[in-house]
């Protein structure tokens, strides 16, 4: 049995996770900003009050985690913009980056003492992230942000190098509120993103993946 910390689990993708790790036996420690009727009705152990971009919350968090000793840490909470060139918001690109890069990024750091030595960090991310599939552009700020947080995963990585696993994975075109429900049910997805999470090894570390296995381009 595993024990799992998971951020943005009160729905979507971070829900059916949440919901599939439960059923097969492993502990989940569901984090987010507010709990859903779903997220109670699985029973696990729930943090709420916690903002990705807020370290005061990620403290508060770690402080409530108390001496736990997590295997895996994924990163799922995020947002999902839509920008062309000729209405660029930047407040929401900003947005993008406090939330789809950085929040990653600070949950990790704020969490890593909670981390069992040969655990696995996971950054749930796109494929628009990636630089050389970007065949239609637009969406400025929800790329630019994934494709920062790429870049944060193989940094964390080299860092992590001996301690840790890190993989970037995408979950697909999945049909969720984000999404306007178009796209491949949750449970496939999140199935797909657990036999990724299961099979990561320390000589894989820092891959970019599709939940289906294909390796990503940068």
């Amino acid at each position: 049995m595993a024990t799992v910390l998971i951020t943005g689990a009160n729905r979507g993708i971070g829900l059916e996770l949440s919901r599939q790790l439960t059923e097969r036996g492993d502990e989940v420690i569901a984090l987010c900003r507010q709990s859903s009727p779903e997220l109670q009705a699985l029973g696990v152990r729930t943090i709420e009050g916690v903002d990705v971009t807020d370290d005061s919350t990620l403290r508060a968090a770690s402080e409530e985690l108390g001496d736990v000793e997590a295997d895996v840490l994924i990163n799922y909470a995020g947002i999902f913009t839509i920008e062309t060139f000729r209405d660029l918001d930047f407040e929401e690109i900003r947005r993008n980056f406090e939330v789809n890069a950085l929040g990653a990024l600070r949950v990790t750091h704020a969490l890593q003492g909670h981390l069992r030595r040969g655990g696995k960090i996971i950054l749930i991310t796109s494929r628009m992230g990636s630089i050389d599939d970007n065949g239609s552009g637009a969406y400025y700020g929800y790329r630019m942000a994934k494709a920062a947080l790429n870049m944060a995963g193989v940094n964390l990585a080299h860092d992590f190098r001996g301690r840790a696993s890190v993989a970037i994975l995408h979950p697909g075109l999945v049909a969720t509120r984000m999404t306007g429900f178009s796209g491949i049910p949750t449970e496939e997805s999140a199935a797909g993103l657990i036999a990724r999470i299961d099979e990561l090894q320390p000589k894989d570390s820092g891959g970019f993946w599709h939940a289906n296995g294909e390796r990503l381009p940068w």
